[in-house]
């Protein structure tokens, strides 16, 4: 390779090299070879997969040169594109977000933009006209750059948020009627054998009146808050009002506000999944039979698969102790009975079945899910519409 120097006084290089095409580049460690062969490392795994697998190649190099490559790479420029998808992302949940553009021909991203605002999207439609539907979600900012960037695009709703809705709808219509499955099922729970030769009542000491379940603390709260957030909403307070007077969140507001009765929140916080879901009927059966110690019955049910702790069993077993008597050794008078019978399932569980198509439903839940909808006309609807 040639040297040279420089006969300009004034130069601030008073001597260079010669480069050779392809092979070496000014003030750079690497040749630009071994500069397209990482990059492409970059593109593919990125990050440490990337330096992992370029360190295995003969290639050493860390995880911050390769982010530092695809960075520098120019932008690739955007095609013509009929149908585009709208959605944001949070670069920061709930301070930053951003907009993603996908071709839905290809289900490729096309471009990011630098907020959700509606001015954002309707410029980019203005710069790249052509486009004849625009896939959105349910976001209003979108509808009305839609308009402003692309007035005569159709406006469709992606099939996400279609199937988002449908799945909440259904969760909504199966939490409020969830009680008919629980009245049903008490009504087709079967009568206790009479005794052959009941005992004089004079024999017998009369038995104490058992006490009324307590009602769970989260119930009680409940009801208090729904109660607290509908006076004051019929009072003519604005929901961001109700929530700076009650300390709540505005998503909580919101889920007071909508709700018609408190039974519609109370089915969530009275039903949630829990390990011990699918051994209840097991749990049940050892309570009646007169194990009462929640460690014993822990211990029953692990073989089973059970992988709870006994504090989630001794928490679920507080429902049927009457306050008063010992853990280890309750009255048999003085202790509620547990639900005989198979157990009607969460709702979640419910809402599962209803929305898979039939054929992803193994025998067991095919014909588990024709009974509790035979028990309530409203999901029996419901079923039907979605089907139909």
């Amino acid at each position: 390779m040639r040297r040279f120097k420089c006969d300009n006084p004034t130069c601030s290089l008073s001597t260079f090299s010669e480069q050779v095409p392809h092979l070496t580049t000014p003030f750079a460690r690497r040749t630009p070879v071994l500069t397209e062969a990482l990059v492409a490392i970059a593109l593919a795994p990125a990050g440490r997969a990337g330096a992992r697998l370029a360190t295995t190649l003969g290639m050493p190099c860390g995880r911050d040169l390769l982010i530092k490559m695809i960075r520098a790479l120019p932008a690739p420029e955007v095609p013509a594109v009929k149908v585009p998808g709208v959605d944001d992302f949070a670069i920061r949940r709930r301070h930053t977000y951003n907009t993603i553009l996908i071709d839905m021909a290809t289900h490729r991203p096309i471009d990011v933009l630098p907020d959700r605002e509606a001015a954002t999207p309707a410029a980019w439609l203005v710069e790249h006209p052509g486009v004849e539907v625009v896939c959105r979600d349910r976001g209003g900012a979108y509808a009305e750059g839609a308009r402003t960037g692309a007035p005569d695009a159709i406006q469709v709703a992606d099939r996400f948020h279609l199937w988002q809705n449908l799945c909440e709808a259904v969760g909504k219509t199966v939490n409020s009627h969830y009680h008919c499955l629980h009245v049903q099922a008490e009504r087709a729970t079967p009568e206790p054998e009479p005794t052959p030769e009941p005992v004089p009542a004079a024999v017998l000491a009369p038995e104490p009146a058992l006490p009324p379940r307590p009602e769970r603390r989260l119930a009680i709260r409940t009801r208090e808050r729904f109660e607290a957030v509908q006076s004051r909403l019929a009072a003519g307070m604005s929901r961001a009002a109700v929530g700076r007077e009650l300390n709540l969140d505005q998503q909580t507001v919101r889920r007071f506000a909508d709700a018609t009765t408190p039974a519609e929140l109370l089915v969530k916080c009275e039903n949630r999944v829990t390990k011990l879901d699918n051994y209840r009927e097991q749990v049940h059966a050892l309570w009646n039979a007169g194990v009462t110690d929640a460690a014993v019955i822990t211990e029953r049910i692990r073989p089973l698969g059970f992988t709870g702790s006994v504090q989630i069993v001794r928490r679920y077993l507080r429902a049927f102790r009457i306050p008063g008597t010992s853990r280890s050794r309750p009255d048999p008078v003085r202790r509620r009975a547990a639900p005989s019978g198979p157990m009607v399932p969460k709702p979640r569980k419910i809402s599962r079945w209803i929305l898979s198509h039939p054929d992803h439903l193994d025998h067991d839940e095919t014909l588990e899910i024709k009974d509790l909808l035979t028990r309530c006309e409203h999901l029996h609807r419901l079923d039907r519409a979605r089907r139909g």
